[in-house]
């Protein structure tokens, strides 16, 4: 029965309407009679009540029609920059007006012409409109686009206490206008690309001609070139397709909301990847270190940047063992407790019915779980919601003897150091990460912490963001570069780019920055 209807499908697809037209191939050019352009331009946008077909007669005589989508296109201006001046205005020549001759009587700047189905296609689809009139085998294409889009302002997730406070939006083209506004050399170089079978998403390649090596663009090209998927919704689809180990739980580019951490990273010889549809860029390389380094660091005094940073990477530590290192100690080596302390845990562990780590299981799904409301409820009660619900949960289950209260501690330490990350993102790795290394503590103890920790180490050391090793410059060792990583040096120290496989215009400073009075015989230029 299955099959009989399976083969009546099959048959019933095979048989077209006897009004079908056949869609042109995408290198076909556009046929000279105009009404059968319209027709087939009417088939491949059947059912689309979008799409708007504005019929017209250039001059008073000749045929004309506009196509464009509602929404996408400045009507407006096809108004008055289009459809008026060409119907009111009479033709000059007595033969029959050419494509540029409207080119020349109308008042668009960015105007092209097509003569291809699919570049007719692509134009609509882009918010340009197209201009068919009778006689001729090309289309005008109009760039009247007009999106609307949000205003800019500062990234939630990326907030600092001094330097800019825009971010970037889901338009392409108000996003690389940001990157031109801080860099304004035309080294700055924009590359285009179309991907995704059908959503046709506008990818660009953003990198400074001179200072990125020409081996990592081609490279980024390579793989963005080589993605063949029916539509892109965000970057991350990019990320996927494109980095050097699917299977990490490690991040290997950077995504960011903030123009000026992506020029910074292009200003240092990196890449950076923007589509249409999303704010979020991406940087590639990155480094591990990279993605510890926040905005603040540089916008505050190196000293204070220093320390900051060193806080991060101990608080980093912290979030990836603490739980695991109080199940070890608990459970295996309760002799490294000095005696007070081990009996005051002794006496808050005596009603809880459950070992060290269905515990801290607890615990920590029940802060991941707060964590993920948090986020998920709207603004105005999602931090309330957080906060109450810790607070009331982590009290209401010490006094039912379901927890210990130094596990309260512990998880809520542990809570507190994973909000230290510059980028989320990496946050969601020790996350991830940290439950298998509770697992080892409770059945290795300290030795199963050391295995875990060296697991992630190796595992780090042979990962690699398009060819960078990821925990350079640490290894492979860089002493130049270990001033941006270890400690924040003062700005007048960093003379040199953090250069990838070869140098290329290695300095990005003068040399003797630094600052001080002029001493004797000195004069300012």
């Amino acid at each position: 029965m299955i099959r009989n209807v399976q083969k009546l499908l099959r048959k019933k697809r095979k048989k077209q309407p006897a009004n079908h037209v056949q869609i042109p191939k995408p290198k076909e050019a556009l046929f000279e009679d105009f009404n059968k352009n319209v027709e087939l331009f009417r088939s491949i946008y059947n059912n689309c009540s979008d799409v708007v077909f504005r019929e017209f007669r250039l001059f008073g005589n000749v045929q004309a029609m506009i196509i464009y989508i509602e929404g996408l296109t400045d009507t407006e201006k096809i108004d008055n920059h289009v459809i008026s001046p060409l119907m009111q205005k009479k033709d000059p020549k007595p033969q029959q007006p050419s494509i540029g001759f409207i080119e020349n009587n109308i008042s668009v700047s960015k105007t092209k012409k097509l003569s291809l189905w699919a570049d007719c296609i692509e134009s609509i689809s882009g918010g340009s409109s197209i201009l068919l009139m009778e006689g001729e085998k090309q289309a005008l294409s109009l760039g009247l686009t007009k999106f609307e889009s949000r205003a800019i302002e500062e990234p939630e997730a990326e907030k600092v206490l001094r330097g800019p406070r825009e971010g970037f939006i889901e338009s392409l083209q108000v996003n690389t206008a940001m990157l031109r506004r801080i860099i304004k050399s035309p080294a700055l170089k924009i590359q285009s690309i179309k991907l995704g079978k059908y959503s046709k998403t506008s990818v660009v390649l953003a990198y400074i001609n001179g200072i990125a090596n020409p081996t990592l663009i081609k490279e980024v090209e390579n793989r963005l070139k080589r993605i063949d998927i029916d539509g892109f919704i965000d970057t991350n689809y990019v990320e996927e397709m494109i980095e050097d180990n699917p299977f990490s739980p490690f991040p290997q580019l950077m995504a960011t909301e903030r123009p000026d951490v992506v020029s910074s990273n292009i200003l240092e010889g990196r890449v950076a990847i923007l589509a249409e549809g999303t704010p979020f860029a991406l940087i590639a390389p990155i480094t591990f270190f990279s993605m510890l380094q926040a905005p603040d660091d540089y916008y505050e005094r190196y000293i204070i940047g220093t320390v900051i940073r060193w806080l991060r990477y101990i608080f980093l530590f912290i979030s990836l063992v603490l739980p695991s290192l109080y199940v070890a100690i608990t459970s295996f080596h309760q002799e490294m407790i000095p005696d007070p302390l081990l009996l005051s845990i002794a006496a808050s562990r005596e009603s809880v019915p459950f070992p060290a780590l269905v515990e801290v299981m607890i615990m920590e799904l029940m802060l991941e779980a707060l964590r993920e409301a948090g986020v998920r409820l709207p603004n105005q009660i999602g931090a309330a919601v957080s906060i109450v619900g810790a607070l009331v949960i982590g009290q209401a289950a010490v006094q039912a003897g379901l927890v210990s209260a130094p596990m309260v501690i512990v998880v809520a330490t542990t809570g507190i150091a994973s909000f230290m990350y510059p980028h989320y993102i990496l946050g969601y790795s020790i996350r991830l990460l940290r439950f298998p290394m509770i697992i080892l503590s409770a059945t290795l103890g300290l030795l199963g912490i050391m295995m875990g920790i060296l697991a992630i180490i190796i595992h780090l050391c042979t990962l690699r963001s398009f060819g960078e090793p990821y925990l350079a410059p640490l290894a492979p060792l860089k002493k130049h570069e270990l001033k941006d990583v270890l400690w924040r040096a003062p700005i007048w120290m960093m003379d040199k780019r953090p250069h990838f496989e070869k140098d290329i215009n290695e300095y990005r400073q003068a040399p003797n920055q630094k600052p001080g009075p002029l001493r004797g015989g000195e004069t300012e230029d």
